[in-house]
This record gives C-alpha cells, structure tokens and sequence, in this order.
C-alpha cells in the first residue's frame, strides 16, 4: 500500500525565522499563510502548491537531540522559465552570494546556485535537452 499524500513541503529549521521569511517572500515569491515567531509557513503566490516552513530550531515540538538550526547541506531546486533572467533579477540586481555560476549541464540543466540563509543553497533551475551520455540516461517518457 503507498502512502496518499495530501501535502508535501520542507520545514527548514533555522537561526532566524524572520531573516529567513524575508529571503524568500522578497526573493523568490512566497508569501506567509501562518505566522508566528517560531514558525512560519509559505506559499508561492504563483503556484500555491509550492509550499516551505520556517521553525525556529529551538522550539519544542522538534526532538530533544534535534534542535539544532540548518548548517548548510540543504540543497533547494527552484525551477523557472528562464534562469538567464532570475540570474539578472537575483545576483546582479539584488547581490545575493553566488555559490555556483551560471552554466549550462550536459545532463540537461541550465543553472546558478546562491546561498539563503542557514547555509541553505537555492540552485536555480531551466530544464534544457540533455547532451552526450546523458541523453540516453532519461527513463522513457520523463525526458525534456
């Protein structure tokens, strides 16, 4: 039997809910749907199936032992129409930290990563057709 979701998003536990909210409503989109100083859950304003939470790392309904905010080693895809523009939009007109520069993959990517707050990376995402060894590596059907 599999599981029937009626939902999935990330919860990022972070350092600072309120620094970490205002990256991405003012960067990528989102706006809050609930919102408390420990917690706060987003929505994208385009695509409200795209959802992500903020909790804060020190509040209780997390584990005891697994209060500890995000250190990096999160990786989120964010996939647009066109990461030539969003790369205008976030890294020459608002500065964010460019970790990664823009460049197009063999394996079927044309992206840029930056850095969010807790050392969370945003790679940002166009899907373009794969080249090479690569091409072939797509399961039927799945393929750009």
């Amino acid at each position: 039997m599999k599981t029937r979701l009626s939902g999935f998003y990330p919860v990022i536990a972070t350092r600072d809910v309120a620094a970490s909210r205002d990256f991405y409503v003012r960067h990528f989109g989102f706006e809050a749907t609930f919102e408390a100083d420990w917690y706060v859950s987003l929505r994208h304003t385009e695509a409200p199936q795209y959802e992500l939470a903020l909790l804060d790392h020190t509040h209780p309904t997390l584990p005891e032992g697994h209060r500890v905010p995000v250190r990096g080693g999160l990786l989120l895809n964010f996939e647009v129409e066109d990461a030539d523009a969003e790369h205008r939009r976030l890294v020459e007109e608002a500065g964010l930290p460019v970790l990664l520069t823009l460049r197009t993959e063999e394996f079927g990517q044309r992206h840029f990563i930056v850095g969010a707050p807790d050392g969370v990376m945003v790679d940002v995402i166009t899907n373009v057709p794969a080249t090479g060894e690569y091409a072939a590596q797509y399961v039927s059907g799945r393929a750009e």
